[in-house]
């Protein structure tokens, strides 16, 4: 699938607590303001091909998250939640972006929905895929005795820094280890998004432009109480998505749809954790119809 209006997206960067935080910029400043924010080990091109169709009617803001993309690393591990609602703050106050309606995937979902709960007066729509909870057995850890918690997360530390970051051969390798990681997608889907989010060392080999660190959890982050008590305090209306093929429950029969005051859940038939590639077509109809219900 071609990107029709690339040419648009500009790269630019914000900074925000001393990090340097590339995002691109769509184009059509007039227009209402629209936040597509990516997942965890994702980067902000993998919104390209919705970015591509929604930016003739909005602006479209793709961000990358601190330490994903060409964003910053932090140092220390500094990626908690409160972390990345304070970028989200930034990036929508530099901007002047308020009210803006957000699209949120996985933990860009959680970051976009902990902003929305703090700052409710400057969101006016939320699109949220797959990001009420981490994994069960995440769920599990946080439930763990807090020396358990505190003593697992240095050993996490520890081995990362000390295990150097995966290197692949060629593009190629990693090309196939995106598209093992999801076989919904497309060979062109995940060669786009392996190239963009991929570097190449002074080896000739190619990582992930993650950060490493990522992969150890923060032992003490917000809890399900605190996240549930900022679902509550949204009042803006809420499209909650989920992909049947995912880990992820349905949060109209959990319980969790009942947190938020306008909630709207979709599930989607032969589609995994990442609908917005896996069903895009069926996505972008339900997004665009959604957001012109305002």
């Amino acid at each position: 699938m071609s990107i029709d209006n690339a040419a648009r997206a500009t790269s630019k960067f914000i900074e925000s607590t001393r990090l340097r935080l590339h995002y691109r910029d769509w184009g059509n400043i007039e227009a209402p303001p629209l936040l597509l924010v990516h997942g965890g080990f994702d980067h902000c091109r993998s919104w390209d091909w919705a970015a591509s169709q929604l930016c003739n009617d909005y602006r479209v803001i793709t961000p990358d998250l601190r330490g994903h993309g060409d964003s910053e690393w932090s140092g220390g591990n500094a990626y908690s939640m409160a972390d990345y609602v304070c970028d989200m703050a930034e990036l929508i106050d530099q901007l002047a972006l308020s009210p803006v309606s957000i699209v949120g995937h996985s933990l860009g979902g959680a970051i976009t929905l902990k902003y929305a709960g703090a700052f409710p007066e400057k969101v006016k729509q939320l699109v949220i895929i797959e990001g009420l909870v981490p994994p069960q057995k995440m769920v599990d850890e946080n439930e763990a005795p807090p020396a358990q918690k505190l003593t697992r997360w240095v050993k996490q530390m520890q081995r990362i820094v000390k295990r150097p970051h995966r290197r692949y051969a060629s593009q190629e390798e990693a090309i196939k280890r995106m598209h093992e990681a999801n076989s919904h997608l497309t060979e062109s889907y995940a060669r786009h998004l392996a190239i963009h989010g991929s570097r190449e060392n002074d080896d000739g080999s190619f990582s992930w432009k993650f950060d490493p660190l990522l992969r150890a959890h923060q032992p003490f982050d917000m809890s399900g109480r605190d996240s549930q008590l900022l679902w509550q305090n949204i009042d803006c209306p809420v499209l909650l998505m989920r992909g049947e093929d995912s880990w992820a429950s349905d949060p109209a029969k959990d319980g969790r749809a009942a947190y938020f005051r306008q909630a709207e859940v979709m599930n989607f038939t032969d589609a995994g954790h990442w609908l917005h590639h896996d069903q895009f077509d069926l996505f972008m109809a339900a997004v665009t119809g959604f957001l012109k219900t305002e």
